[in-house]
């Protein structure tokens, strides 16, 4: 599914007018176009279910031999709240999995966190469907997503708590069971 550009284009005028601006004034003139543009760039992942971000990034290699957890932390996303349509940022991802019979390429696990960003999205679900992906593509069901970020839905509006973040952990496989196993995701 394509974003609409012309659709955003035209409400976005709309929107400028009902917050008492002329969208023909010399500043915002071209902005209906550039938020078309940035709507299309930041919910890519709208349009693409986990089966296929698991297809479009799921480059494996057999696992070498002696491997053990893999563990890629601080990967940086941003994605926009599903309750304001409001900015998730300063969001660090760090996901850890044990491989099974293949590894995933690393930078493929980054690809993965950015696209299931992509969406307008609930933390939460962020990581339930990295998770997913995760498994999906490596095939091992021990996998583990953190995520702390912050959500301008709290920190720019409404309680306005700049400093707040919100930390959310997913644990599959041997990590929901093995407290030791978590431990070591610091």
């Amino acid at each position: 599914m394509a974003v609409d550009k012309d659709k955003i284009r035209e409400l976005t005028r709309e929107f400028l007018i009902a917050l008492g601006e002329n969208p023909d004034r010399a500043g915002l003139v071209e902005t209906p176009d550039r938020v078309a543009r940035m709507c299309e760039e930041v919910f890519e992942g709208i349009g693409l279910t986990n089966e296929e971000i698991a297809a479009r990034f799921g480059k494996t290699f057999p696992v070498p031999e002696g491997c053990g957890m893999v563990y890629v932390k601080d990967i940086e996303i941003f994605s926009y709240c599903e309750h304001h349509i409001a900015l998730m940022y300063d969001m660090h991802v760090s996901v850890a999995y044990i491989p099974k019979d293949k590894v995933i390429g690393l930078s493929k696990i980054a690809r993965i966190a950015e696209m299931v960003g992509k969406r307008l999205q609930l933390q939460e679900r962020i990581g339930s469907d990295i998770a997913d992906i995760m498994q999906m593509v490596t095939g091992t069901e021990d996998v583990a997503v953190l995520i702390r970020g912050k959500h301008s839905c709290m920190t720019a509006r409404g309680i306005k708590n700049t400093p707040s973040q919100t930390v959310t952990e997913v644990f599959r496989g041997a990590f929901k069971e093995d407290a030791a196993l978590r431990d070591r995701l610091v």
